[in-house]
């Protein structure tokens, strides 16, 4: 279960603690568990800093403790506190990646049976979407309902989301996607072939957690191959 500690510290001599925590960062590489470090200041107090570090377990957290580089560091770092730095041991209980959450959402719904419901409550209005091979963006949501239709005529399809890594406002997605050719596609008429292939997708999400734009990068070469669309240029 991933473990969070809290450092809560003053110091008039920041400049030179981060330099420290650099210092630290380098000599321990390939040897620290610490998997995620946040420093805050405190908009109300300028000399006020909390420190939050990552890790994978308590054990981790423990291990990393006890690396003589983190221990030498931490004598270093107190000296240039105004005052004793006080720890907090957390172990998380809840982590909501709400982004990723809403691209998951997003793949489950486009693909669903039945009829493509509303997507308001996960696009922006004016989501732009960046497809391979297309010379325009396409802009609105209602350009998006359109794309999404014609593949849904063509296929049943489904995603099977392999990965998620969120940073900041984007969230990138290795996905595999399925299908069954049940209707025209591009000119190629359907005969029920099965078909597939792999895709990552790159989302921006704006303020409100919905999807703002979205760049897009698939096999779309392979998908034609599988069609038979390339039967004749391999003879």
């Amino acid at each position: 279960m991933t473990f969070v500690q809290v450092i809560d510290c003053k110091t008039s001599r920041f400049d030179e603690m981060s330099r420290l925590m650099d210092t630290w960062v380098e000599q321990t590489r390939g040897k620290r568990a610490a998997a995620h470090n946040v420093i805050g200041k405190d908009r109300s107090d300028a000399s006020h800093f909390i420190e939050i570090l990552e890790f994978p377990s308590y054990e981790e957290a423990m291990r990393n403790s006890n690396l003589p580089e983190t221990d030498r560091v931490f004598q270093e770092m107190v000296a240039l506190c105004d005052e004793l730095p006080t720890f907090t041991d957390l172990v998380v209980v809840r982590d909501d990646q709400l982004e990723t959450s809403t691209v998951r959402r997003y793949f489950e719904v486009i693909a669903a049976e039945g009829e493509l419901p509303p997507l308001n409550d996960l696009m922006a209005e004016h989501y732009r979407d960046h497809q391979p091979g297309d010379e325009q963006d396409i802009l609105g949501m209602d350009h998006v309902r359109r794309e999404l239709e014609m593949w849904r005529a063509a296929f049943d399809f489904e995603f099977s989301v392999e990965d998620l890594i969120a940073q900041d406002d984007r969230v990138c997605a290795r996905w595999f996607w399925t299908g069954t050719h049940k209707g025209d596609f591009l000119g190629i008429p359907a005969d029920g072939r099965k078909v597939s292939m792999t895709g990552t997708t790159v989302f921006r999400c704006g303020g409100d957690g919905k999807l703002a734009e979205g760049w897009w990068e698939y096999d779309r070469l392979g998908l034609m191959a599988q069609l038979g669309a390339l039967d004749d240029l391999e003879r």
